[in-house]
């Protein structure tokens, strides 16, 4: 742009009147219909510079939207993808994308990280001023801490930031992401990750996240994270810990003092040995002695394995914070698991389908954002209609928010779309989850698989035996103590 009376301020002007003209454009995406409230157009202005800095076909405000849209779908395929954005561009007549997959995948591709990391800033601050404070747990924000893996396709890019396991031989496997997030317990939302390759073990990625809390949250946790590092560490941060004590520390009940019979205060001893997620500078900061207390109590409901379930917390005080305050939370932890078998199962996280590290970081990210999206409509509809948050059904807010998305779509005015989100909100709240205390879901499988051989070696070296299924005692299923006879 040249304006030779103005020379110092053609470049500033251009660029302004380049956001301006990406931002107050008309809704594109029935996605961001939905989702405009809570990821703000101005977010997703283009680039002043570098990647995304030009209005192409696939500009940063279409390539986000048909990205989430995607991931939405649960299984859906670029081409798909593809599809849905030109037909959309065709409809609001904008330049159509081309059918190639390969320059959405490269837009993808170079999505900017700060731009992510904002929109879920915003997302996850939005949420936490829409919880209520009897949501709060004995006057306390409660993160939940939980780690889990996901698969990705076996290419040698992947395979070299996320090695397979070693026991594996070559070509067998899949690359492996190991992923540590946070929870918050009042709103389901995933508030903070970090991911790592198999091998490094969950605490030392955990090691990363003590900067996403702050004075006064509760951090609950499995035995996995109930290390005396990790217990030393919430003292000078102010950081109050739940964790179940882990099955190899013995607890003798009669050492300590006694608050109640299932209570003690206890004091335990620094290891002599400083764990290897720690700098030797680090553990020669923590204090000789920690103060605990330890609780126990039973559980009388069928189907759990463990019938008695000891707490260790740095929660000393027995009358703010009584043992069936801390019961119940520890209860309410396994909700959190529950939002993980929703990331992995209903989102289909459980094994990614982008071919290179770069895209595969941001389709983690774009997983963990629809996630917390539709958690944020799902906290919204229970506070509208005063239901309990663990009532709302996931699946059924998700397949409600696709189809609402396509209707605000095509919505004539403001008060078209108003009307749509409240009868989405009803909708959502009306749909309940039946409460099934107790229940007992045994893992397992009903459906038999086909009679396929394992692979055990390269694909390319592979033999497979003609007509196996016929021959079934040439098959590896068929049982061992036939074999000889």
């Amino acid at each position: 742009m040249n304006t030779p009376d103005f020379p110092l301020w053609s470049g500033r002007f251009a660029a302004q009147l380049q956001r301006l003209r990406t931002t107050t454009g008309d809704t594109l995406h029935q996605f961001e219909a939905l989702c405009g409230d809570w990821i703000p157009r101005h977010r997703l202005a283009q680039q002043e510079e570098l990647a995304h800095s030009r209005d192409r076909c696939w500009n940063l405000r279409l390539v986000f939207w048909t990205f989430l849209w995607q991931v939405a779908q649960a299984g859906s395929s670029c081409r798909e993808a593809i599809r849905q954005a030109q037909n959309l561009c065709r409809l609001f007549q904008r330049t159509i994308p081309p059918d190639e997959t390969s320059p959405y995948c490269q837009a993808r591709a170079k999505l900017p990280w700060e731009r992510l990391e904002d929109i879920h800033r915003h997302l996850v601050a939005e949420a936490e001023q829409a919880v209520a404070a009897q949501d709060l747990w004995c006057g306390h924000r409660v993160r939940v801490v939980d780690a889990s893996t996901v698969t990705l396709p076996d290419t040698p890019a992947n395979q070299r930031a996320w090695p397979q396991q070693s026991v594996q031989q070559p070509g067998c496997g899949f690359p492996i992401v190991r992923l540590v997030g946070l929870f918050n317990l009042a709103s389901g939302l995933f508030t903070a990750w970090v991911s790592g390759p198999w091998r490094q073990h969950e605490l030392v990625l955990f090691q990363q996240l003590w900067d996403c809390l702050r004075a006064g949250d509760v951090l609950l946790g499995d035995r996995g994270f109930s290390g005396w590092a990790v217990l030393a560490q919430c003292l000078p941060r102010s950081v109050h810990a739940v964790f179940r004590v882990h099955g190899g520390r013995t607890i003798d009940w009669r050492q300590g003092r006694r608050l109640s019979r299932h209570e003690r205060l206890v004091r335990w001893a620094k290891p002599q040995l400083c764990p290897k997620y720690l700098r030797v500078e680090q553990w020669a900061l923590l204090p000789p002695v920690l103060e605990l207390r330890l609780v126990r109590f039973q559980v009388s409901e069928k189907g759990f394995r463990t019938r008695t379930v000891i707490l260790v917390t740095t929660l000393l005080d027995p009358k703010l914070y009584p043992l069936a305050a801390l019961a119940q939370l520890y209860r309410r932890r396994w909700d959190m698991e529950l939002s993980l078998r929703h990331l992995k199962t209903t989102l289909q996280m459980e094994h990614l389908s982008c071919k290179n590290p770069d895209t595969v970081a941001r389709e983690l990210w774009m997983h963990l954002l629809v996630h917390n999206v539709v958690r944020r409509l799902m906290l919204e509809a229970a506070r509208r209609a005063r239901v309990p948050l663990d009532r709302v059904s996931f699946a059924g807010a998700l397949a409600a928010a696709r189809r609402c998305g396509e209707a605000l779509l095509q919505a004539r005015g403001q008060r078209q779309r108003r009307e749509l989100m409240a009868e989405l909100y009803r909708v959502l709240a009306a749909d309940r989850v039946p409460d099934r205390a107790g229940r007992r879901e045994p893992r397992a499988r009903k459906r038999r698989p086909k009679p396929y051989p394992l692979l055990t070696c390269h694909r390319s070296r592979f033999r497979e035996i003609p007509h196996q299924n016929r021959y079934w005692k040439d098959s590896p299923y068929y049982p061992k103590s036939y074999r000889n006879q």
